[in-house]
């Protein structure tokens, strides 16, 4: 598993800690990644990731907390929305070179 793979493991797991309703711990994370508790503390990405979801999670059911996740969707939404802007603009490109 690459460095981008487990991270993206770790992330996919504290939302779906949160989304269950259970605190997000790093005990939690380790077991549902299979991951050891000394490798999630001590590598600084991974820590930082279950750190914001334990923040998130305390602040989920606040207005205050509301409003910051609204702004973390809309900002990772315009982001996906950029990049199927690329990815058809070079679909399109890939086309018009094909047919020639």
């Amino acid at each position: 598993m690459t460095g981008e793979q487990r991270r993206q493991h770790v992330e996919d797991v504290c939302a779906a800690i949160i989304l269950s309703g259970q605190p997000v711990t790093f005990d939690e994370v380790a077991e549902r990644t299979g991951l050891g508790r000394a490798t999630l503390y001590r590598n600084p990405d991974l820590r930082s990731i279950i750190e914001e979801h334990r923040t998130r999670g305390r602040e989920a059911h606040t207005l205050t907390g509301l409003t910051t996740e609204i702004a973390h969707l809309r900002i990772a939404l315009e982001a996906v929305a950029e990049t199927v802007r690329r990815h058809e603009e070079e679909l399109r490109r890939l086309r018009k070179t094909g047919q020639h």
